[in-house]
């Protein structure tokens, strides 16, 4: 077991939604992942990594760690190797918002920003991915996390379904979870397949990915889907999957924040409103888990900017809480 900061990744709460899912019939549970200490459930692969690499041998104490990140993972590896006395370089791009960056640095990461995407495809990804390989040609004992491909990446969310499984304590019908890396979803559907839970896999990405097939196209939330379909996807992660839009991830994440007091991050927002897409066809007395992968502060710029909403999408503040469900609320204390 670890000691400090690093043993309090894992074990973050399930617990149920009480507020926002009133006209279903079913259970909904969130699983809380912004509790872990880097804010993320980009913790849990970022330890399991490098911890895996230092155990092997392949990181010593003069090991420069390199990764591409949009933020969470950037964040969860700037904590580890602060706690290992690791040096670490986080290439982002210009989509990272200025929090995040700060919150490396504070951390101690070196941060290096690509302003200009890939010439190509007009994604950031590309350009991050190929920056990083200059750098691990440049520098000498250089380690590339490579989270898209990492196989300790899904292997670490084979505790997280662990965890939902055991907490729950009974059987579940639902598992609403994004995909970014596949990390989390491969993670989770491997654990579902060796303990043959009856599980249905949800996979949740975002409109202009492409890791479900989709049509690649301009998305606003760093973090959510992916332009280059990961190395750790597979055909059968997901018994099905839904693709949101980014004004359903805004639209989710202040129901949440308005009807729950949960604040979480976009991800988390579509999450939620893929179960609202799929509530028509979920059987009474249903067990529904949504994995919420961080937490909301990262995005006050952002989604919970009203100048930042209303000049993307208009004044759609009424979406945020239902009138009925108001009522439905207070007639409930």
């Amino acid at each position: 077991m670890d000691e400090g900061v690093l043993s309090a990744i894992g074990d973050t709460p399930l617990i149920r939604l009480t507020r926002s899912c009133l006209d279903v019939d079913f259970k909904v549970y969130a699983k809380l992942e912004a509790l872990n200490p880097g804010g993320s459930t980009k913790d849990r692969p970022a330890l399991n990594i490098i911890k895996h690499a230092l155990e092997t041998k392949a990181v010593n104490a003069q090991t420069v760690i390199i990764e591409s990140s949009s933020g969470n993972m950037g964040i969860g590896l700037a904590q580890v190797c602060a706690y290992y006395g690791l040096r670490f370089l986080c290439v982002v791009d210009a989509k990272t918002t200025s929090q995040n960056i700060r919150i490396l640095e504070a951390y101690g990461a070196e941060v290096l920003v690509i302003s200009e995407p890939d010439p190509e495809t007009g994604e950031f990804l590309p350009a991050r991915l190929r920056c990083v390989q200059e750098l691990l040609a440049t520098l000498d004992n250089s380690f590339w996390v490579n989270q898209y491909a990492n196989e300790y990446n899904s292997l670490a969310h084979h505790r997280t379904m662990r965890e939902i499984a055991t907490a729950l304590g009974a059987e579940i019908d639902y598992l609403f979870c994004a995909a970014s890396t596949c990390g989390t979803l491969r993670g989770c559907s491997e654990y579902v397949r060796g303990h043959n839970l009856k599980t249905n896999i949800v996979g949740v990405d975002a409109v202009g990915s492409v890791i479900f097939s989709g049509q690649s196209a301009k998305r606003l939330l760093p973090g959510h889907g992916a332009a280059v379909r990961p190395q750790l996807y597979r055909d059968d992660l997901a018994t099905q999957y839904i693709h949101v839009t980014d004004l359903e991830c805004v639209v989710g994440c202040h129901r949440l924040a308005r009807q729950e007091a949960l604040l979480v991050g976009g991800s988390s927002g579509g999450v939620f409103m893929a179960l609202q897409r799929m509530k028509e066809k979920i059987t009474a007395g249903a067990n529904c888990v949504l994995i919420f992968p961080d937490r909301g502060e990262r995005y006050l710029d952002t989604i919970y900017s009203d100048e930042w909403v209303t000049n993307l999408f208009g004044d759609v503040s009424h979406l945020w809480m239902m009138p009925e469900r108001t009522k439905e609320v207070v007639s409930s204390l």
